[in-house]
């Protein structure tokens, strides 16, 4: 339908390129799960010529969520590729197994990228895309082709690009501003230049991809749309590299809201906008901040008294959607120390998670030792917990004991006991700044894995003394001899981001750090059987 907007969610791909975005397999699985859910049209997985460990998180993203065994909405998997014919094969072995399976390939059109990257002219440029867009289409039906920088591209050339890409079996067009140059009347016009010049454009889709280096993706991605283009290329919180890119939330809550003016609408699922924000937040240790539109903690809050006035007399006066409408609902089953496992469960259904008996069981466990210590267990206690509980890393060491003793006499020390891949327990105590800090360097002695603490962040889940905690943090993991890649080869240094959530804060801490480390163990390759075999030890004290 010509009204109908096909969300495009690269937030495996171009999110992940995120400095500290770095995710596990089995991380993606579940974000791409969630993507599923929220009805997402299309999933770029990934690019799997990077790495042997991209090529296989995009097969199991292809099988596990491309094919569902339970009916269910079946998105478009894709797979990007640069115009090389061994890029182009990868990305196929990477989708091949999807219901509906899609290539992404690309080439640079602008002048600067063609000079100094390619160092190619523009009939090579065209022969190239002439040559691989047609090698793609001979192994999917599903092709879609982007000339990379377009925002700063000369427009009849680009017309001339994208019409030989349509001759090569194209079916989707997508125009990315890949350094967030253009301005959204620029890049409006420009659309619509393509739509009107660009010989054959009625076999394809046009679609855009906006980056925010100026703070104007989303401004940029909704004029795209309203001049003709009905795919938009967004992420999760809108992370991707260096300012980030389009924010799902936004494009979609504007198309949502401003139906009228635009006269669009999308498939997604928009109540399961703050469940996905809070999972990719906590997977990347990205926090989002906190008056970011749509999922920020402030999106919703109101302090000014004329506000508050106006918000007691009718909600509309200063909030122009619903809360319920992300999926920030206000529940009334109260749950505290006497609540049971099937109110629970009724809960954490109507919140959107469908856990199985396992995992019930683990996170139940959690809320009891919650409610022992909180009078009320609100919704946004529970997302905490099910993020800390169910979706964190496979754990190589997991806490298994903390004691710290701080304040302004004497130093502050920290004595940990974390449970060891081999089944031992390793205790540790160090001295330190202050109570974190010295658990941290317990840690670092147990664990040995030589890394940098990149960012530490605390925020509280409720208001009220007795608080969970949520705590992130990103480290930058140090190749030491040890690999660091599937490809088993040294590269540059990673970060992860690691999660925590307790009404200790310093417990909170400590949970994060490990998670955030246990990534990077998982990263080095000599942990990716440990559910398997025996594994030996990392050496300890």
């Amino acid at each position: 339908m010509d009204n109908i907007v096909k969300i495009f969610d690269t937030t495996l791909r171009d999110g992940e390129q995120s400095p500290g975005a770095t995710m596990t397999s089995a991380e993606k699985i579940e974000i791409a799960k969630h993507l599923a859910k929220m009805r997402v049209d299309v999933i770029e997985a990934g690019f799997p010529a990077a790495s042997p460990d991209d090529l296989q998180a995009v097969q199991r993203v292809a099988q596990e969520v491309g094919n569902p065994t339970d009916g269910g909405h079946a998105p478009v998997i894709c797979a990007l590729a640069r115009t090389k014919k061994e890029d182009i094969d990868k990305a196929w072995e990477g989708v091949r197994f999807a219901l509906h399976p899609r290539i992404h390939t690309f080439i640079a059109t602008s002048e600067i990228h063609m000079e100094h990257k390619l160092k190619m002219t523009r009939e090579q440029v065209i022969a190239k895309v002439r040559e691989m867009v047609s090698y793609a289409r001979s192994l999917c039906p599903d092709i879609e082709f982007s000339p990379e920088d377009a925002g700063r591209s000369d427009p009849a050339f680009l017309y001339e690009v994208l019409a030989e890409a349509i001759k090569a079996g194209a079916t989707t067009l997508n125009i990315p501003d890949t350094v967030g140059y253009t301005t959204p009347n620029e890049f409006g016009e420009l659309i619509a230049g393509i739509i009107k010049n660009t010989p054959g454009i009625e076999k394809a889709v046009v679609s855009v991809h906006c980056h925010n280096d100026l703070g104007l993706a989303t401004a940029n991605t909704l004029a795209g749309l309203k001049a003709g283009a009905r795919q938009a290329e967004v992420t999760i919180n809108g992370i991707g590299e260096r300012a980030g890119n389009t924010a799902l939330e936004e494009v979609v809550m504007a198309l949502h809201v401003r139906k009228p003016y635009y006269n669009l609408e999308t498939n997604i699922d928009t109540t399961q906008i703050i469940r996905l924000s809070r999972l990719i937040s906590n997977y990347t240790g990205i926090v989002v901040q906190p008056n970011k539109a749509v999922v920020g903690s402030n999106a919703f809050a109101h302090e000014a008294g004329i506000h508050q006035d106006g918000m007691l007399k009718n909600k509309k006066t200063y909030e122009i959607m619903l809360p319920e409408t992300v999926g920030l609902s206000q529940s009334n089953l109260v749950l505290g120390k006497h609540s049971g496992k099937h109110a629970l469960k009724t809960r954490m259904q109507a919140l959107g998670y469908m856990l199985d008996e396992t995992e019930l069981l683990k996170l139940f466990e959690r809320f009891k030792l919650l409610a022992d210590k909180k009078k009320t267990i609100t919704d946004a206690d529970l997302i905490a917990l099910v993020s800390d509980e169910i979706y964190q890393p496979r754990e190589i060491y997991r806490l298994d004991g903390l004691q710290v003793a701080c304040g302004t006499m004497g130093l502050p020390t920290a004595t940990v006991r974390l449970a060891g891949p081999d089944g031992k327990l390793y205790i540790q105590a160090c001295v330190g700044t202050g109570p974190v800090d010295a658990a941290y360097k317990a840690i670092d002695q147990i664990v040995q894995v030589p890394n940098t603490l990149l960012e530490f962040a605390i925020n509280a889940v409720t208001e009220g003394i007795d608080a969970l905690g949520e705590v992130t943090v990103r480290i930058e993991g140090h190749d030491s001899g040890q690999k660091m890649t599937a490809q088993k080869e040294t590269v540059t240094p990673r970060t992860f981001g690691g999660h925590g959530a307790d009404t200790d804060i310093v417990v909170a801490s400590v949970k994060a750090y490990l998670s955030a480390l246990n990534k990077l163990l998982i990263a080095t390759g000599q942990f990716e059987t440990v559910e398997e075999q025996s594994v030996q030890p990392v050496n300890v004290n």
